[in-house]
């Protein structure tokens, strides 16, 4: 029985380290650049730069980049000031077969669509182990303007969940 509680025990260390994403929870601070990834540009990103504005963060596994495009799409077309929200695409690049360069063409042909969305890869699933994020999934991430998390669902979401989204987005901004 205390062999069993001690390999319990070691087994939750890992699930213990990292932050659980969920509504009203401050997320610790995240950092990536160099091997860890960063912007498209190659400049470092920041999660303390998710404050001043209402954001939502994307965090994709390229191979799961279908599965809410209707929730792109709505968002989209409620054209929300910029200057009182922003949009992320957050791409888990480790958790994908596909090239680094091939997801990079399809990042390049998003940008058309999405010119004010920030672009940022994640090479080696940081925000997975840091904060608790969906691996091999689509994960939707908002925070307020403080950098709380006020909406999260991971997996595609349905139209009564993008309803309630666009509420919240609405009711934070």
């Amino acid at each position: 029985m205390k062999s069993l509680l001690i390999c319990l025990s070691l087994f939750s260390l890992p699930l213990m380290a990292s932050a659980q994403v969920a509504n009203g929870v401050m997320l610790p601070k995240a950092d990536l650049s160099g091997n860890n990834g960063g912007r498209l540009n190659g400049q470092s990103w920041s999660s303390t730069e998710i404050t001043g504005k209402v954001y939502t963060m994307m965090y994709v596994d390229p191979d799961e980049k279908g599965i809410n495009e209707h929730v792109e799409q709505a968002l989209k077309a409620e054209n929300f000031p910029r200057d009182k929200y922003g949009s992320i695409a957050m791409i888990n690049m480790d958790a994908s077969w596909k090239p680094n360069a091939v997801i990079k063409m399809v990042i390049d042909g998003k940008q058309k669509d999405f010119p004010h969305t920030i672009y940022v890869m994640d090479k080696d699933k940081i925000l997975v182990k840091k904060w608790g994020l969906a691996d091999d999934n689509y994960h939707v991430i908002t925070f307020d303007k403080t950098g709380k998390v006020i909406f999260q669902k991971a997996g595609k979401l349905s139209d009564a969940d993008v309803k309630k989204l666009i509420e919240v987005i609405k009711a934070n901004l």
